[in-house]
């Protein structure tokens, strides 16, 4: 391994060991390495009533949003499939757009947009604004998984007797698995971390997580933050070896690969 890989691997988990240990400090200071180890910050998040409020918003926006993007993502995949090589590399620009827009300039575009329709400030709408910009993160592994399962299968089910819905739910969906599942994933952690566009578009009684630690930040220097974020490193790292167990991680490969050939 080089010195340059090695270093890498030092210092790219270095600033998870600082947050971690930081969330540890008994006093109201941020400070690393801490003067001693107390459990402290991590009472005081889970018995916030606050807190907690902002940990279920998020979690239950992002459930929604993964769960809704993936399947509008499985839709657009299936029907650009056959679609005119034009028409689909249209379509497909279109569904990554929100890639090359600066997040603030879409959080006050949906502002704009949820005050016409009075969602403005509602959970509803902080939804609608995370299912665009989890669009490119769900369709693409789903596209990439459908354009790796070989024709033929689906043609040979055919074949024996099988009509088109039996031949996409015993063949082709089994083998879309992986596509689906890191379609979830993307979509549920890009949505639960967003805190640029939600900012825009919060209200006084739909705040999420994110966007609490931030307003935080501005008053206190505490390490709670320090104990959140350290919660959230532990759960998503979780996420990540469930994914490697579930369905492995080439599916995120294959991905990367597909977007320099794109």
């Amino acid at each position: 391994m080089s010195v340059l890989g090695v270093l890498l691997l030092i210092l790219l988990p270095a600033p998870l060991v600082v947050v971690i240990g930081a969330s540890f400090h008994p006093t109201a200071v941020l400070r690393f390495p801490p003067d001693g180890f107390s459990l402290r910050w991590y009472e005081e998040f889970l018995g916030s009533a606050i807190w907690i409020r902002a940990l279920g918003i998020s979690a239950l926006i992002a459930v929604a949003a993964a769960i809704l993007t993936t399947l509008a993502a499985l839709g657009a995949a299936l029907a650009l499939e056959r679609a005119p090589e034009r028409l689909r590399s249209v379509a497909e620009t279109m569904i990554l757009l929100p890639l090359l827009f600066p997040h603030a300039a879409i959080g006050i575009a949906f502002l704009g947009w949820l005050i016409a329709v009075q969602m403005n400030g509602t959970g509803a709408g902080i939804l609608i604004a995370h299912l665009m910009l989890c669009a490119p993160f769900a369709y693409r592994p789903i596209a990439v998984a459908l354009r790796q399962i070989d024709p033929s299968l689906a043609e040979a089910a055919r074949v024996l007797g099988a009509d088109e819905r039996a031949a996409f739910s015993r063949v082709r969906l089994p083998l879309l698995r992986p596509g689906l599942s890191a379609s979830l994933l993307f979509s549920f952690i890009v949505s639960f971390d967003e805190v640029t566009v939600t900012m825009f578009l919060i209200g006084p009684e739909v705040t999420t997580l994110p966007v609490a630690i931030y307003g935080h930040l501005h008053d206190s220097a505490d390490p709670v933050v320090a104990a959140i974020s350290s919660l959230l490193i532990v759960f998503t790292s979780a996420l990540v070896l469930l994914a490697q167990r579930s369905f492995g991680l080439k599916i995120f490969v294959d991905v990367e690969e597909d977007s320099r050939r794109a």
